[in-house]
């Protein structure tokens, strides 16, 4: 028997305010034991949780501690700013490396361990707008590299999510990275519906899942299905995406990806658990109701929609996962 996969989520997507109550809430409803935190509003207006105070990161522990819940991820920022400092007609950011090193960095290695999390989520940085992924791949795994080694020194793991715009913006860009960085402390996060924004086809994006199998560390859930789609886009207009869905109602091919990933799922286990993780995580950030570069929103409605869409999907390829059950909630 496979072990079971830990459905977790981006607990600010079920949150009209993104009240903490409102998101533990949702989670603890869905029968939920894990998620995945990023904006969040502990009494004092929303917050990214990197910029969280001591007394917020103490109640909001305790409070999920309440609710029975463990993050699974820090949502982090990290790697959403600009590679070199040009003005290249985008509104990203450019913090010079050292300081961020210093700063960003290690702020998201004092989250994971106060709120009790192995995984850190980031990304590969922002390459100058018209210029080709594959002319910077040194300089991204030299720092990403380095991140890395600041990530392992306590015991973390930084997770390289594929996304539009970003030098790892397919699966195989992503993965000649993280074979190049060559550092048991980051892992790859593979994102269908971030592929298929892009313009691929199910094919092409199945054929990126299996480039990042050997890096592969979790998966994020949602997909997109976009009626108008053509041709390849080069660079996706973030602010404008609107068609996202349910796993079960895209052009991600989940089906196929989560079919293969079943047999695939014990090396996934011992990769993630040597790292301190409980487990393989997949974590849902359906965006049903809208999204942008920086997050997006389902409601509580939304996010069980899509809950119930990937668990149809799962129970239909055979794949067992782990959701609160009645002993869960005895005493």
């Amino acid at each position: 028997m496979t072990t079971p996969i830990l459905l977790t989520g981006f607990a600010d997507e079920t949150a009209p305010e993104k009240l903490a109550i409102q998101q533990y809430t949702a989670f603890a409803a869905l029968g939920l034991k894990y998620y995945s935190i990023r904006f969040i509003d502990v009494g004092d207006g929303i917050k990214n949780v990197m910029a969280l105070t001591d007394a917020e990161i103490n109640k909001l522990v305790k409070m999920q501690g309440d609710f029975g819940l463990k993050v699974s991820s820090i949502g982090s920022p990290i790697g959403k700013v600009k590679l070199l400092d040009v003005d290249d007609g985008t509104s990203n950011k450019f913090i010079p490396f050292d300081e961020y090193l210093k700063c960003d960095v290690q702020t998201a290695c004092d989250r994971a361990e106060a709120f009790g999390s192995k995984l850190i989520r980031g990304f590969s940085f922002y390459h100058p707008k018209g210029t080709k992924p594959e002319d910077h791949i040194d300089q991204v795994c030299d720092q990403l590299g380095q991140i890395a080694e600041a990530c392992d020194k306590r015991g973390l793991t930084f997770g390289l999510e594929v996304e539009a715009n970003l030098v790892g913006q397919t699966g195989q860009l992503l993965e000649a990275i993280a074979a190049k960085v060559n550092h048991p402390a980051m892992l790859t996060i593979f994102d269908g519906a971030n592929i298929v924004t892009q313009g691929f086809t199910p094919d092409e994006t199945y054929g990126q899942y299996l480039a990042m199998k050997p890096s592969l560390g979790w998966v994020h859930i949602k997909d997109y299905h976009d009626p108008s789609a053509t041709a390849r886009i080069e660079h996706v207009d973030e602010a404008s995406l609107s068609n996202f869905v349910p796993a079960d109602r895209g052009d991600s091919g989940h089906e196929a990806i989560l079919r293969d990933m079943k047999s695939f799922l014990p090396v996934m286990h011992e990769r993630m658990t040597s790292r301190g993780a409980d487990g393989v995580f997949m974590d849902l950030e359906p965006h049903v109701k809208g999204g942008g570069q920086f997050g997006g929103f389902s409601g509580p409605d939304g996010f069980g929609v899509a809950m119930r869409g990937l668990c149809r999907v799962l129970d239909y390829v055979g794949v067992p996962y782990s959701l609160r059950g009645f002993d869960d909630i005895k005493g």
